[in-house]
Formats: C-alpha cells, sequence, structure tokens
C-alpha cells in the first residue's frame, strides 16, 4: 500500500494512505490489520481523511513494511468487526452534530427576524407537547420544566432566548447519547462471543473444529461449563442452560430434545449436541447491546440515588419559580429560574461516569458488567481467591507421569488427554499440551464422559471404567485402590506438586504430577490490595491442606482454607455478607461458580471456564493479577467523582437560580450557564480516572 509519513515523534506516526477516503469497512479492515503487526500498541484510523495515528514499543522498520505489506484484499476480517464496530455510529452522530450547529448559526445570519421568529414558535409547539406529554406519568419532570421555560420566552416575545435554549437542550441530548452509546457499545464487544475452536460431531466422533467452518445444519457437542457457540435446536442430551447473557434470567433453564438453543448462552449442568440454525452474527452484538441497556446493573445505588433526586427536585425548581413570578411580577426572573434544573446534569453525568469507567477499565483488559459492581469492590473489605489458576499461574504444566499398572507413562498421559481435553479447566489444558507436545495424538477412545463438579471426569476406556480427578474422588468416592506392589512408590510421591490421579476398573493406574507455580506478581497484589483497604485476605482451594499453606504462605496470605468443595466456598461468601462484610469471590472455574455467584462481585480470571466468565460481574485478564489493584483504583476514583459531580451540581445550579431570582442572570445566560456546565462536566465525566493511560 502507497502512504506518506505526515507527522513523526519518537514511537508515534501519523501517516496518510494514497486515498481520498475510506469507507467504514476499510477503515475496519486497515485497523484489524495494523493491530496484528508485532510492536503496534496503539491505532486509530480516520476514515474521512485516510489518515492513521500508530502508537508503537519496537523498530520503526517494523511498522514501515507492515503497512507497504498492506492491502485490502489480501486481509480476511471476521464478520464479527464489522457487527460491533462503533465507526459508523461515531461518524453519524458528528454528522448530526455538526449541522446542528451550523443551522443553527446560519439561520441567525441568513433567515430574516420574522422567518426566524415562525420557526422558533413552530419549534416551541415541539417542546411543549414534549412537556405535557409527561404528566400522564402523574410526575413533574426536567422535560416540563424546559416546555414551560421555552413558552414563556415566546409569549415575552423574548425569541432569542427561546431559540438558544433549544439549540443547547438538543446538542446537550446529543451528546448524552453519543457518550451513552459508546459506551454501552464498547462494553458489548468485550462481551461479544469469541469463540474459535468447537467440537463438531460426525460419523468418526468428536473433532474439534474452526468455528469458522461451522455450516447451518452441521452437528455440535457442548458440555459443562462450554458456550454455546450458534444458534440451533438440540438433537440428543439434556442440559441447564444459563441465559442471562441474552435473557438476563438468573436461573438455569431446562433445555431437552427439539429446544432452541442461542449463541452466547451456558452449559451449567449436562451436555448437549445441537444442529446449527444460525452461523451468521453468532455474536449477538444488538441483543447484548440491549440487554446492558435495559439492565439496572449499570447503576450503582449512588447513581440510583442522584438520579431519584433529580426527579424530586423538579417540583421544586416549578414552584420556584412561580413564587419568583407573584412576588416579583417579572416574567424574566421567573424564566431565569426555570432554564435553570438539577435533574439534566444529575442524569447526564452520573450515567457517563459509570459507563466511562467501565470503558477505561476494559482499557486495562478488565469487563465490568455494571456501575453496582464497581461500587461493590469500592466498598468491599473481603477478598476471596481460588488457587488454582488464579494464586498460581494460569497454566500448570505436567512434569511427571508416574505409572501404576506398568503401561508406558505416554500412553496412559495419551488417554488421560483423550478425557481431559473435553473439559475447560487450567490442569485439563495442562495434561492435553503435555500431550500434544510428545505428538501424542489419538481417536476418541472412550464412550460418553461425564464431569463431576470439583471431582473430576468418569467414562469408559475398552469397557473399563475409566477415572481421572482428585485424591477424594478416586479414593473415597470411587473406592480406587493401590496396586500393593506399588504403595511404598505411591507414598513417596513428592508433595511439591499437585497430583492428579488416574485409574480404571478400580485400579491406580497413573498419577500425573502437575507443576503449579504462583504467580510471581501475586505477594505484590496481595501486599497492595491490603494496602488499599482490604481486612480479610483470603484463599480457598480443593487441593490438599500442604500445598495450600505453601502457596498461602509464599503469597502472604494468612486465611487459607484446603479441601474445600464448591458449595463450601459458596456458603463461607455468604456467612461473610452475613455478618455485614462486602465481599468478591475471584477464581476461574466451574467449582468457583456458586462462589461467584453469591458474593457482591464476583471476578473471573478471562481464560478460565465459561460459565465462570458468563456468571461472573467482572473479568480480568489472566496475564497479571495487577488488574485487581487497578480496577480497586477505578472503582475508588468513580466513588469520589460520582460524589463529586454531585455537590457541584447542586451547588452550581442552586448559585445560578439565586442570581436569576435577584435579576443578575438574564434568561439566555442562565441557560448557557446551567446547559453549558452540564455538557463541561459530562466531558469531564468522560475523562480517565488514573493519571496514565495503559
Amino acid at each position: 500500500m502507497r502512504f506518506t509519513i505526515k507527522h513523526e515523534i519518537r514511537n508515534r506516526i501519523r501517516i496518510h494512505l494514497y486515498m481520498k477516503s475510506m469507507t467504514f469497512r476499510e477503515a475496519d479492515t486497515f485497523e484489524y490489520y495494523l493491530k496484528s503487526v508485532s510492536g503496534v500498541r496503539e491505532i486509530k484510523v480516520y476514515e474521512r481523511t485516510a489518515d492513521a495515528v500508530i502508537v508503537f514499543d519496537c523498530d520503526r522498520t517494523n511498522i514501515i513494511d507492515g503497512i507497504k505489506n498492506f492491502s485490502f484484499e489480501n486481509v480476511s476480517v471476521p464478520e464479527n468487526v464489522f457487527e460491533t464496530s462503533g465507526r459508523e455510529v461515531a461518524s453519524q452522530y458528528y454528522d448530526r452534530l455538526v449541522t446542528t450547529v451550523i443551522l443553527h448559526y446560519g439561520k441567525r445570519l441568513i433567515l430574516p427576524f420574522d422567518v426566524r421568529k415562525l420557526w422558533v414558535m413552530a419549534k416551541t409547539v415541539k417542546y411543549a407537547w414534549r412537556g405535557l406529554r409527561t404528566l400522564k406519568n402523574k410526575r413533574l419532570q426536567v422535560e416540563l420544566l424546559d416546555s414551560i421555560a421555552i413558552s414563556a420566552a415566546v409569549l415575552t416575545q423574548d425569541y432569542s432566548t427561546a431559540s438558544s435554549v433549544m439549540f443547547l437542550l438538543k446538542i446537550g441530548d446529543m451528546l448524552e447519547d453519543w457518550t451513552h452509546k459508546r459506551s454501552v457499545d464498547d462494553l458489548a464487544r468485550r462481551m461479544s462471543l469469541n469463540i474459535d475452536k468447537v467440537w463438531l460431531l460426525t460419523d468418526d466422533g468428536e473433532i474439534l473444529t474452526d468455528s469458522s467452518d461451522i455450516k447451518s445444519g452441521d452437528k455440535v457437542v457442548v458440555r459443562m461449563g462450554n458456550m454455546i457457540p450458534f444458534d440451533g435446536e438440540v438433537v440428543s442430551g439434556e442440559a441447564m442452560v444459563n441465559q442471562a447473557s441474552m435473557t438476563g434470567e438468573s436461573v438455569a433453564v431446562h433445555k431437552g430434545i427439539g429446544m432452541s438453543v442461542f449463541a452466547g448462552t451456558v452449559v451449567e449442568d449436562g451436555d448437549i449436541t445441537f444442529a446449527v440454525t444460525q452461523t451468521e452474527g453468532c455474536g449477538r452484538f444488538d441483543k447484548i447491546v440491549k440487554m446492558i441497556e435495559e439492565s439496572e446493573k449499570l447503576k450503582s445505588s449512588l447513581e440510583s440515588k442522584a438520579e431519584r433526586l433529580a426527579d424530586k427536585l423538579v417540583p421544586y425548581t416549578l414552584a420556584a419559580s412561580g413564587l419568583t413570578w407573584l412576588l416579583s411580577r417579572n416574567v424574566t426572573k421567573a424564566v431565569s429560574v426555570l432554564m435553570v434544573d438539577y435533574s439534566c446534569a444529575l442524569k447526564m453525568a452520573m450515567p457517563i461516569s459509570v459507563l466511562s469507567a467501565i470503558k477505561e477499565a476494559s482499557e486495562y483488559d478488565i469487563t465490568v458488567k455494571g456501575g453496582r459492581f464497581l461500587e461493590a469492590v469500592a466498598e468491599a473489605d473481603t477478598i476471596v481467591f481460588d488457587k488454582t489458576g488464579t494464586i498460581t499461574k494460569a497454566k500448570p504444566t505436567v512434569v511427571k507421569v508416574v505409572s501404576f499398572n506398568g503401561e508406558p507413562e505416554d500412553e496412559l498421559l495419551r488417554q488421560a488427554a483423550c478425557l481431559e481435553e473435553h473439559f475447560p479447566h487450567s490442569v485439563a489444558r495442562a495434561v492435553v499440551e503435555a500431550a500434544e507436545k510428545k505428538n501424542l495424538f489419538h481417536d476418541e477412545i472412550h464412550t460418553n464422559v461425564e464431569y463431576i463438579v470439583a471431582h473430576g471426569i468418569a467414562s469408559e476406556i475398552e469397557n473399563e471404567r475409566a477415572v481421572i480427578g482428585s485424591y477424594h474422588f478416586l479414593f473415597e468416592d470411587e473406592g480406587v485402590r493401590v496396586p500393593e506392589d506399588k504403595k511404598e512408590l505411591f507414598d513417596s510421591l513428592p508433595d511439591e506438586y499437585s497430583h492428579l490421579y488416574f485409574a480404571k476398573n478400580g485400579i491406580l493406574s497413573a498419577v500425573i504430577l502437575i507443576e503449579d507455580p504462583m504467580r510471581e506478581e501475586a505477594r505484590t497484589v496481595v501486599e497492595k490490595l491490603r494496602e488499599q483497604g482490604f481486612e480479610h485476605i483470603v484463599m480457598m482451594t480443593g487441593d490438599s491442606e500442604k500445598t495450600a499453606k505453601r502457596i498461602a504462605k509464599e503469597a502472604g496470605i494468612t486465611e487459607v482454607f484446603a479441601e474445600v468443595l464448591p458449595e463450601d466456598k459458596a456458603k463461607y461468601v455468604e456467612n461473610a455478607k452475613a455478618a455485614g462484610r462486602r465481599v468478591i469471590m475471584v477464581g476461574d472455574g466451574i467449582n468457583d461458580s456458586p462462589a461467584l455467584s453469591a458474593s457482591d462481585a464476583g471476578i473471573a480470571i478471562s481464560d478460565g471456564a465459561e460459565i465462570a466468565r458468563q456468571i461472573a460481574d467482572i473479568t480480568i485478564g489472566a496475564d497479571n493479577l495487577e488488574s485487581l489493584v487497578t480496577l480497586r483504583m477505578i472503582s475508588t476514583l468513580l466513588m469520589k467523582r460520582i460524589r463529586f459531580n454531585y455537590r457541584t451540581i447542586v451547588g452550581f445550579n442552586t448559585a445560578l437560580i439565586g442570581f436569576g431570582v435577584l435579576g443578575i442572570l438574564p434568561p439566555a445566560t442562565s441557560a448557557m450557564l446551567h446547559n453549558g456546565s452540564t455538557v463541561a462536566l459530562g466531558l469531564k465525566s468522560m475523562t480517565e480516572l488514573l493519571p496514565t493511560a495503559h
């Protein structure tokens, strides 16, 4: 691609493609391509001018060569990138704003006064009708104040004031709509599906297949803890499906043969095979946006309180205006009071503050599903961690396979991987990856597998019952025995590793030693969280007490609970809440789901089980637990911003009302200052809470 460099400073370059402009799809394609170039940190593409600003942290030559090699024809962009792009919407709002400003001031320059007067009178009817319509709700709302103020200005023949008020109201409404839609769309994009691989059912068994290769009519298998990637109809199996992402329902719904399932929902229990009916638009972006916009989860209690107060203050503003007229018989002073209300600013600044905080969090790879969860994080005094994949690294590794039945270690690893590959757990992935590294590929050698939460997996391999999982599951629930001649070997297994047990026909076949080292940043993060005000930092795990205490000591955690079941974690959270504490739960597995759901704010690790991410209120990136510290900072600063906005709005608008009553400010000036301050506060609420961007 031919281009010129328009401007360049260290690690930042602005280029112009040899094009007059780009279509929205071309701009999205170019941005998608540039994000894939190694070393690119940030990218902004301007479709109107065919320019791009690139921020990078690599050799400049790498960026130049990348752009030279680009062509629109050779880049394959997933359809959901275009589906979830906010570029066209942003352009539409920009055009509307510019058109509104040009028309407003153009009319003043071109149209005669009498024509402008008729124009203002005609538009007044629309605002008056909008205000009267609010009376149907038997509530006095800000629209009524606007309509009375505009009508009063027209009746007193102050057409300039009426025109300015309508212009400012329109600009304010557009800015609010634009900011809200942009913030909601950003959140929805974070929540859209991103499923690369699915299990396709063929005549030869289940095959792990790219989701992009799936066609309508194909049969896809989804098991417990996994997300349903497409719309379809169940052809076999039964499952309880969590549909919260689509419908907002908190209770899982039963799905059986002949029933419809939807993309983006998650199998909580059981497994199903469904025939795909819809592959296009599987991100369900529009439905996610609608769910977010309708959900009360977006509102923190402070935000809701401010909005309720805003509505309550409308009658008082109306009464103050009436009283001013009665005492002064001065319509101008009365209209000046009507030009100012608390509701507009409160209802604009508060949601924008929350949505902007959610957007800022996303820049740190943190997805927050609503404002009240940020409030919960800000006020929490207790944080509960799962161990595996949370305090320890998200990628445990297999160190050794110890054979107890004489079979080769590689053969036992192959069989274990065959069972484990169907389930979303970090330990299961470790087994599968160990087999792949040794090229231990396999056909499906087992019958249907059954996942027992927090215990393990049961199936049949060549007519032998095969089980793999925890010590409790195999030796206490399943009654597995250690071969007599191998007891000494069993007792000598090293304690520094986690143990995964594999048995066939009730006899121990192998123990897989898993290295699950603690995250390097865990201790530092724990210390920072303690400094941020967390009084109780707890670790809970189903692992052995010896392993749990060792990890907890390394992480600086003093409250530790070992060998716990999922219900034990949830019970601890519920008891802590009953004692008056605000509790956050951090986990990544299916067995963490009950506790995530029970907590004030459940936080899931991004590469954990789908069901954990679905139930969780917040998702953080798997790379670094520092996200928790960042999340706490954003949440605390958001609550401070909301309180500041509240005080500023009430104080400033009260002063404006006072100046209007005293006759110091005319209506047009009151309207300009009120609407200007509202927009300014809204724009300020859109700024980043943290001092530096990610």
